[in-house]
């Protein structure tokens, strides 16, 4: 137990009961799923464990903070990227598709702070109305800018597959054909 406490101050330690409340061992007070919300938009590094078993439940807490958003308000995600992605649980692509996703979302936060960066000099702060009403003047730009992003992350998801698809004896396990060669031998 003694690493477990010195391991919270490192880390934020939330114990969840099994009366389903959440603890902050850090102020001694029950917290809800929107102070939890506020420590993920803090970019406080925090963990949740069951108290009674020590099970990391911080990705159920993450997912149930999600739901409620999807529920309340504009969602992020469609129904149909929804299905996309529960397409992949099982497929020998989950782990790829975990991957591709974390680092475009990495790359998605990155532009996000640039442009945060280049506006703060025009009074333009991150807030989401000054954001909403930069997005709204600069609208073709910005979708451009997605647009060739997107455009960019497809053709080297492509390129990957067909180094894949080229080098059947590093993937020996699925199921990639070699292309034909066509090239003359002379």
């Amino acid at each position: 137990m003694a690493t477990r406490a010195k391991k919270s101050s490192d880390s934020r330690l939330i114990k969840k009961y099994p009366n389903r409340r959440l603890y902050d061992t850090q102020t001694s007070a029950y917290v809800t799923l929107a102070d939890i919300k506020t420590l993920v938009m803090a970019g406080d590094v925090f963990s949740v464990i069951d108290a009674k078993t020590e099970e990391d439940l911080t990705r159920n807490i993450l997912l149930q903070i999600i739901l409620e958003e999807e529920a309340g308000g504009a969602p992020v995600f469609s129904t149909q990227m929804l299905s996309q992605i529960i397409r992949f649980y099982g497929n020998s692509m989950q782990g790829l598709m975990g991957n591709y996703l974390e680092k475009t979302m990495q790359s998605f936060v990155d532009i996000h702070s640039k442009l945060g960066d280049q506006t703060q000099g025009m009074g333009v702060g991150s807030t989401p109305e000054a954001w909403s009403k930069m997005l709204n003047l600069q609208n073709p730009m910005m979708q451009g800018l997605m647009g060739s992003y997107m455009e960019q992350s497809k053709d080297l998801f492509v390129k990957m597959q067909e180094q894949m698809q080229n080098s059947p004896t590093i993937f020996t396990g699925f199921p990639f054909k070699p292309k034909p060669d066509t090239t003359e031998k002379e």
